[in-house]
C-alpha cells in the first residue's frame, strides 16, 4: 500500500451519500446546503448525525432554530445540488438561484426540494466540535419517501453527483 491523503481516500471510496440540509431563514424561506457526510445513529430512538463546516450558514440556522430536514436529493436536481454546495445562503436564495422547486412537509415549516427521495425531519439534540466542522446529532421526528425518485451519490471525491449505477 502507498500513503495517500484523506481527500484521495474519499475518491477511492466512491460513491458516498449526499444530502441536502434544509433549514429555515429568519424571513421564513428555506435555505438549502449540500452535505457530503451523514449517517444513521440509532433506530430506537431514531437519530441521525451529519457534519457541516463551522462557518456554514445552515449550521448557524439549525443551532438557532433546532429544526432541520435532511433530504436525499433526486437525480433530476444534481446540478442544483452541486450549486447549493458552493454558494452561501446568507445572502442568496439558493432555491431561486438554482431553480429548485420546493414543497411543504407535514410536521415542519421548512420546505424541501420536490425532487427528494427521502426527507428526514429532525430536531437538533446536540452538536460537537470536530476539527473544522461541527457534528450535529439530531432526533428524528418524521421520515417521508418518494421511491420514484432516484437518489444521488457523490463520486470522485465529491466532484460529481449522480445515481449509483
Amino acid at each position: 500500500m502507498e500513503k495517500i491523503t484523506l481527500p484521495k481516500a474519499s475518491q477511492l471510496t466512491s460513491p458516498n451519500p449526499v444530502t441536502v440540509v434544509c433549514t429555515q431563514k429568519p424571513d421564513g424561506t428555506t435555505n438549502l446546503a449540500t452535505v457530503s457526510w451523514w449517517t444513521y445513529l440509532s433506530f430506537n430512538p431514531g437519530m441521525i448525525a451529519y457534519a457541516m463546516a463551522k462557518t456554514s450558514y445552515s449550521g448557524e440556522r439549525v443551532r438557532e432554530t433546532k429544526q432541520v430536514i435532511l433530504t436525499i436529493p433526486g437525480a433530476e436536481i444534481a446540478q442544483a445540488v452541486l450549486g447549493c454546495g458552493s454558494t452561501s445562503g446568507r445572502s442568496t436564495d439558493k432555491a431561486e438561484r438554482f431553480h429548485v422547486e420546493l414543497t411543504p412537509v407535514e410536521g415542519s415549516s421548512i420546505q424541501i426540494p420536490v425532487h427528494s427521495r427521502v426527507a428526514i425531519v429532525c430536531r437538533l439534540k446536540e452538536y460537537h466540535e470536530a476539527g473544522d466542522h461541527y457534528l450535529y446529532i439530531c432526533e428524528v421526528e418524521h421520515v417521508y419517501a418518494n421511491e420514484k425518485e432516484e437518489a444521488l451519490f457523490a463520486w470522485n471525491g465529491y466532484t460529481q453527483l449522480r445515481p449509483a449505477k
